[in-house]
């Protein structure tokens, strides 16, 4: 299975971004999906989670109220919406499957990372 990620730009502090990431090669209908993003310098960080049919959602505290994690498991795909976005959200941001058992917040997780998408928020 391949993922990869998309939606990313540049948008001024309070802006707001959609991610998308789309899978081919396999169904995901059955698996968790999470992102993930890394900063410059920073190890990859959780982002948020959601089950395989997203009824389990878990967010980082540094984006919960401001970020939305969203599934269609017709087509494939996994959203994030990121609004009041805030400089130090830049980085790069990551989707995953899940393929361990686990809370959904480790990379340790996770496999088939996508390239990733730059998301830079500045004025």
């Amino acid at each position: 299975v391949q993922l990869q990620a998309s939606g990313g730009g540049l948008v001024q502090p309070g802006g707001s971004l959609r991610l998308t990431c789309v899978a081919s090669g396999r169904d995901l209908s059955r698996n968790g999906l999470g992102w993930f993003r890394q900063a410059p310098g920073k190890e990859r960080e959780f982002v948020a989670s959601i089950n395989y049919n997203g009824g389990i959602i878990a967010y980082a505290d540094s984006v919960k109220g401001r970020f939305t994690i969203s599934r269609d498991n017709a087509k494939n795909t996994m959203y994030l919406q990121l609004n009041s976005l805030k400089p130090e959200d830049t980085a790069v941001y990551y989707c995953a499957l899940k393929t361990r058992i686990g809370p959904g917040k480790s990379k340790s997780e996770y496999d088939n990372w996508g390239q990733g998408t730059l998301v830079t928020v500045s004025s």
